[in-house]
């Protein structure tokens, strides 16, 4: 199946992308099979507030990107992440709808995912879609997190360059900074720049980065260029796309690429042994010696803090 995505059969893409979202041992044999073959594409993270237009910029970027690529290779990929419902689980998967009148279809392949409860606005089987992709040799990846606010950093530990989209009235300066906008943006879109206020936005992103800027003699320093976009016309998506281009030159000639991409090797290998360590850690919660402290914590004579310790305690005798 894998070589049949390679040789250019989409179908069989959307196959090997479905096992990544499963994980397991399917998961793991295919991540040993691509990991040799990728490394090679450059991932782009779109983050902000719901309702900022990451979506509409998404498509429009994507076909941007498209249109700039060789005859002779696959395209682009795109991962839209939706979150998934606290309650049933499910999720729309509506991030494509507005997609699909600007993307190029021959050219663009997009995938849908939940989040499946996981936080920061990326679903665990992020790392390894983008590997499939880089693998089949799409480039670049774009990667559309959900829109869940302040935490939604994670996209820097992910992506090349992360695009931080914010719309008139998104705020103040002190709202970004608790965002950490500051310290994940590579490059800044006020969308909906038609709209009262945009020139604001842009002011106070001048603002927030001149007072920011603590450049160290020695060290690359990159400031985030703050464009203006009017999504749903494609205004501005031309010279993002540009700013993209410019931004991977920069991390190629100053050896932050490489930097980055040690980054997003060691941020994936946490993550893994975060959710191998939470399904052990659920399932001993399980047994016999679980079950006896949650009692005692119901009991009030332990503590769940103290409980949690004796478990993992257990675990790693």
């Amino acid at each position: 199946m894998f070589e049949r995505a390679v040789a250019g059969e989409r179908r069989a893409l959307g196959r090997l992308l479905t096992l990544v979202e499963r994980g397991g041992p399917a998961g793991d044999e295919l991540a040993e099979i691509a990991h040799p073959r990728a490394g090679h594409c450059h991932v782009v993270g779109l983050t902000g507030a719901p309702g900022a237009g990451k979506s509409t910029i998404t498509g429009r970027l994507a076909a941007a990107a498209s249109a700039a690529r060789a005859d002779d290779t696959p395209g682009v990929g795109v991962v839209a992440i939706d979150p998934s419902s606290p309650i049933t689980g499910g999720a729309i998967l509506g991030d494509r709808i507005r997609m699909d009148e600007v993307i190029d279809r021959e050219g663009t392949f997009v995938r849908s995912m939940a989040t499946r409860g996981s936080s920061g606005g990326l679903a665990l089987a992020v790392p390894g879609a983008i590997r499939v992709l880089d693998a089949v040799a799409y480039d670049p990846v774009i990667i559309e997190t959900v829109g869940v606010g302040q935490v939604e950093v994670d996209i820097a530990g992910t992506a090349d360059t992360t695009v931080v989209v914010v719309t008139p009235g998104w705020g103040d300066a002190v709202q970004a900074n608790k965002a950490g906008l500051l310290e994940v943006a590579d490059i800044f879109v006020v969308n909906k720049a038609e709209r009262p206020g945009a020139s604001d936005a842009r002011r106070d992103l001048e603002l927030m980065l001149d007072l920011g800027a603590h450049p160290v003699e020695g060290v690359p320093h990159w400031r985030a260029p703050i464009l203006m976009t009017t999504a749903t016309d494609g205004t501005g998506i031309d010279e993002l796309w540009n700013e993209v281009g410019k931004h991977r030159t920069w991390l190629q000639e100053t050896g932050e690429l490489e930097n980055r991409r040690q980054s997003r090797d060691r941020f994936e290998m946490l993550g893994r042994v975060d959710e191998l360590l939470g399904a052990v850690g659920r399932a001993r919660a399980e047994s016999d010696h679980g079950v006896r402290l949650l009692g005692e914590v119901k009991e009030r004579s332990m503590s769940p803090a103290a409980a949690a310790s004796e478990l993992l305690n257990d675990l790693l005798q």
